[in-house]
């Protein structure tokens, strides 16, 4: 089966994801196809959102809309296992869990195969020689063209990048202004080194929305809004474009997946990959965002 994954990802900075799409279906529909006719290409998707749902309806949208298929990069996620009989979420990457869940989702989204599979939370039990096994059957038997992580560390990248047989081409994460950990932890650093490709969940965490792993106090965050506004004016944008502006910016073409459902704002992020950001704006922003200046 031919990777087709590199060529359509290129086509555009920004990705979709589909988290909310089935919160409500109409709105969702609109929000999707806003995306695509907007220029958005890869649309990410994981089997737990909307418990399937959100698959569901994407692949009601593929089947109403000529063409869409061939020309997006479809990425999916497993290895949640939900909540429920009186336990606790958990993270399996077991043989059978894996092999179950990417049928699954193959038949939600009603498609033949998965552009691009993320191994979703880290399995803290998880056998790297197990899921290299299964990336192995599920390429071979077409149901999978490329293979990623999610919420890896540098330290999980490479030990399933040492198992697992295949390139790993994407490393989703947290990257926002309030979460910055992969900034400075080696994540990004590693990303450039083995050419893989970042993308952000929660991209505008702390301005759009609350980021899910909050970290700036509230005198940073007071410093982070002064320099996001001052640059906002600069730019003619606002806080947002600026938000986006400073993670494309970075050398190892981070990938900010959007998740509005408004077609206004899905449309009008891409508007942040024409901003002329500078380098000294980005380092303004750091030093605002981390509360110290650099030596």
């Amino acid at each position: 089966m031919p990777n087709i994954f590199p060529t359509h990802y290129s086509s555009c900075r920004l990705g979709y994801g589909c988290m909310r799409i089935a919160d409500d279906r109409t709105k969702g529909r609109q929000a999707v196809i806003a995306a695509y006719e907007s220029g958005y290409r890869l649309f990410d998707h994981a089997d737990i959102y909307g418990g399937g749902a959100c698959e569901s309806l994407f692949g009601d949208i593929l089947r109403e809309v000529s063409g869409m298929r061939e020309a997006i990069v479809i990425q999916d996620k497993v290895g949640i296992r939900p909540a429920g009989s009186g336990r606790t979420c958990q993270y399996d990457f077991s043989r059978e869990y894996l092999t179950t869940a990417i049928d699954g989702c193959l038949r939600r989204l009603g498609v033949e195969h998965i552009d691009l599979l993320l191994l979703h939370r880290i399995d803290l039990l998880a056998d790297p020689v197990v899921v290299g096994e299964v990336f192995a059957a599920a390429h071979a038997a077409g149901k999978v063209a490329s293979f990623g992580v999610s919420n890896a560390s540098p330290a999980q990248v490479r030990m399933f990048a040492a198992h697992v047989g295949f390139p790993l081409l994407a490393n989703q994460v947290e990257i926002n202004l309030d979460r910055i950990d992969a900034v400075i932890d080696g994540t990004l650093d590693q990303c450039l080194e083995l050419d893989i490709s970042p993308q952000a969940w929660c991209p505008i965490g702390g301005i759009g929305y609350p980021a899910w792993g909050h970290n700036a106090s509230p005198a940073q965050w007071k410093l982070v809004e002064a320099e996001l506004d001052r640059q906002a004016a600069t730019y003619a944008t606002d806080r947002v474009g600026i938000n986006l502006a400073w993670l494309l910016k970075h050398p190892a073409k981070i990938m900010p997946l959007i998740g509005s459902t408004t077609p206004e704002r899905i449309r009008s992020s891409l508007d942040a990959v024409n901003i002329p950001y500078s380098r000294n704006d980005w380092y303004a922003l750091n030093e605002a965002r981390r509360g110290i200046r650099l030596p």
